[in-house]
């Protein structure tokens, strides 16, 4: 039955898959593409949908863009997260564009530090707990993410993290040189092991992550950046100013000679007590964020360990931190060989193919169907979005440029909705959103700015927040994690 705005509310309108999504409003532009907010008429679930324009102008981003769709395909987890669907593009061998559908979540850890200057103490072990925990599942996939900090950590009002952005990281093989594995590496500095600011050492290990995941820990309680160093030098110098200069056991190891005689010359400085640059923060905390700050790699935990710091007594569960296997060789081979364009659109295609089992099956069944042209509703939704982003040049809808990457879309979560029972004041957390990122994703611009200072503030009011008591966050991420369990036992990646 039509209906007014019909156009201007659906993706598509001509084959099942295209019916299933009826677009919101463009939430995130940038040189990446555009997200639109949509909803799933299947399930009622809100999603993202992540438009990638041009994927093949760049072999470069291309091939991100193909090592994050992939990664996030092996990589199911609560606190990771997750690819809905592919769109089927048209035609294997000429499609430009494609239309990622993600799970949408409402801000990010970055929005929510910047807009709340009174997180709990539960709120930083809860969220320390999730990152954590998520990290000890990806590392036992021998991936290392290589670009952790708060931008990248997707968050909801309910207290949910889940780790994105997954553009840089990279599967270790035993293997892999370590030149070539690490000679793309530009995350952001601030969040940087020190290994990493001077090529300390020739084998670099998952500790690059737990570095990372402390500097976030760090900024989560004093509300700032630990280390904002203005280069590498300057980095350095922040990192000993609090740590002290690193002891002679560790200067002998690192293999960079400027960088060691560097850190040599140094004058003698002493650690500073995190009671001190902490003052008031839970001792256990602190004990263990200390832990994870070693300056040597070595001296630092797995997060397996971490999690069972006594810190994180009465919530740690290992029935509610599952592992898994390492990745495959074979998943991704393709990263050994020099890939034209035509070869990484046909392993982008060929991973778009997993969310279309029945396409996968004549695909490995030797139907070549290179030039054929299948049902497909992208036709239906490039008008659609040309549309959505001609209102936004036209300044009809207020949709700030989010997050600028060449990976996959950053999904951050839209309205509110309404299921929540009324929240405990003690525990609600106002989220900020709107504010551009700075860093190339498929997981890039998934954030719907509706929910301005207005949003999540201490109020009884359901309308101005939807916060939840963390007990029973923590009871219902139980359930979650125990049905991601029972998925991941039927789909472990080999």
């Amino acid at each position: 039955m039509a209906r007014k705005g019909s156009d201007e509310a659906e993706f598509f309108t001509e084959y099942g898959e295209a019916n299933r999504y009826e677009v919101g409003e463009v939430v995130g532009k940038g040189s990446y593409g555009v997200v639109a907010a949509a909803v799933d008429t299947h399930t009622g679930e809100r999603v993202a949908i992540k438009k990638i324009n041009d994927v093949f102008e760049h072999v470069s981003d291309a091939t991100r863009i193909l090592r994050e769709i992939k990664l996030l395909r092996l990589l199911r987890h609560p606190d990771i997260v997750e690819i809905k669907h592919i769109i089927l593009p048209p035609s294997r061998r000429e499609f430009r564009d494609i239309y990622i559908i993600f799970e949408l979540m409402e801000s990010d850890l970055h929005q929510v530090i910047k807009a709340n200057d009174d997180l709990t103490p539960e709120h930083h072990q809860f969220f320390f707990y999730q990152l954590l925990r998520g990290m000890k599942y990806i590392h036992a996939a021998n991936v290392f993410h290589r670009d952790l900090k708060p931008r990248n950590i997707l968050a909801n009002a309910d207290c949910k993290l889940k780790i994105c952005d997954f553009g840089l990281a990279r599967v270790s093989f035993n293997d892999t040189p370590s030149a070539i594995f690490w000679t793309d590496y530009v995350a952001t500095r601030w969040y940087r092991a020190p290994e990493l600011c001077g090529s300390f050492f020739s084998k670099y290990t998952p500790a690059i992550d737990i570095w990372s995941i402390g500097c976030i820990f760090a900024e989560m309680l004093s509300g700032r950046p630990l280390f904002p160093g203005k280069n590498v030098v300057h980095q350095l110098d922040l990192m000993t100013d609090l740590l002290g200069t690193p002891s002679a056991e560790s200067l002998s190891r690192i293999r960079n000679e400027k960088a060691r005689r560097y850190l040599g010359n140094m004058r003698k400085k002493h650690p500073v007590p995190f009671s001190q640059k902490f003052p008031g923060v839970d001792p256990m905390a602190l004990d263990l964020l200390e832990r994870l700050l070693a300056f040597d790699p070595k001296d630092r935990p797995t997060a397996a360990e971490a999690l069972a710091d006594p810190y994180f007594t009465g919530l740690a569960n290992s029935d509610r931190e599952p592992t898994t296997q390492p990745i495959s060789k074979l998943e991704f081979e393709f990263e050994r060989r020099k890939l034209a364009r035509d070869d990484v659109r046909e392993l982008i295609y060929r991973e778009i193919l997993e969310y279309h089992p029945q396409m996968l099956h004549e695909y490995h069944h030797g139907g070549d169907q290179a030039n054929f042209v299948y049902p497909s509703g992208v036709d239906r939704f490039k008008r659609q979005f040309v549309h959505l982003e001609e209102g936004v040049t036209k300044g009809e809808k207020t949709s700030p440029q989010l997050r600028q990457h060449a990976s996959l879309p950053r999904e951050r979560i839209i309205g509110i909705g309404d299921e929540l029972g009324r929240p405990n004041a003690d525990y609600c957390i106002k989220l900020h959103v709107g504010e551009e990122p700075g860093h190339t994703s498929v997981t890039d611009g998934l954030s719907k700015p509706l929910l301005n200072a207005r949003n999540f503030l201490k109020s009884e009011s359901i309308s101005a927040s939807q916060c939840v008591v963390i007990k029973e966050k923590r009871e219902k991420d139980e359930e979650s994690m125990s049905e991601y369990m029972h998925e991941a036992s039927d789909a472990t990646p080999k």
